[in-house]
């Protein structure tokens, strides 16, 4: 259940595995991305729930993600995610673009264990055009035509994401990015990098438990101090904007993009995040 490193705790993640990745502002595990790339994982299929960021642009342009299923990929107030665009432009990355409430939704059926989940709001959209997998049926309950548009359940075979807490029983403390408790429930396995580990039982503290995965949904967990950093975790340190800055002009090019992934940022950027 606790891994030693990171190494470890991505091991399971083998070439053509779907993950799915948490919203920016949820607790993107960059550092066992980082792991992760290390591992040449290779083909793999990113979902992001509903959207992704840096997390997602570093294994793209580490050149591991075959197929993106997302309502968005950027570095938000630092632009357009420079990897993934490229990807896009050159046709190396499959697409499949979606919304956020086609995303949550599909996710949410996964978790229930229903092979499928109706929504509204698709009918109209160029989204049906090149979503074969969603498909339009008729309201069985309507007394006269009422089109529905049914997705199809999203069952990751990995979930992965940072927390601030978790506990040497498996449990995993998210406070208010609820998406990770439905991450987890949906996926086959989910992985977890947290910035402590601690000896109490967090199921056991009336106050946090609601906000607490159980461990029977967490198959690994590992600390990682800064385990979002660049990127900020909520209640616990900022995003650097100084660092991402870096990466939003590096990563415009394919050389300036391995440098950052093997150097880093420069040398005044990391003490400062240190």
């Amino acid at each position: 259940m606790i891994a030693e490193t990171l190494q470890e705790l991505v091991a399971p993640i083998e070439s053509g595995a779907s993950i799915a990745l948490p919203p920016t502002r949820s607790g993107p595990a960059i550092a066992a991305t980082r792991a992760l790339i290390e591992t040449g994982a290779k083909d793999l299929h990113l979902i992001a729930i509903p959207t992704s960021g840096l997390q997602a642009d570093l294994l793209i342009g580490a050149g591991r993600v075959a197929t993106m299923e997302s309502a968005g990929v950027t570095l938000d107030e630092f632009g357009q995610a420079p990897r993934f665009v490229d990807a896009v432009k050159q046709g190396t990355l499959k697409l499949k673009d979606t919304t956020c409430p086609a995303l949550v939704s599909a996710l949410q059926a996964g978790e229930k264990g229903i092979p499928f989940i109706p929504m509204r709001g698709l009918i109209g959209s160029d989204l049906l055009k090149h979503r074969e997998d969603y498909q339009v049926i008729d309201n069985p309950f309507a007394r006269s035509g009422d089109p529905i548009v049914v997705l199809p359940a999203i069952v990751p075979d990995f979930a992965l994401f940072h927390a601030p807490l978790a506990d040497r029983h498996g449990n995993v403390w998210i406070g208010k990015a609820r998406e990770l408790m439905t991450m987890a429930h949906a996926a086959r396995h989910t992985l977890v990098s947290a910035e402590e580990i601690v000896d109490e039982d967090l199921m056991a503290d009336p106050l946090r438990s609601p906000a607490t995965i159980p461990a029977h949904y967490v198959t690994k967990i590992a600390q990682a101090e800064r385990g979002c950093w660049p990127l900020g975790l909520a209640g616990c340190y900022d995003l650097d904007a100084e660092a991402m800055s870096a990466y939003a002009r590096m990563a415009r090019t394919a050389e300036g993009f391995a440098q950052f992934l093997e150097d880093g940022p420069e040398p005044a950027q990391q003490v400062a995040a240190e």
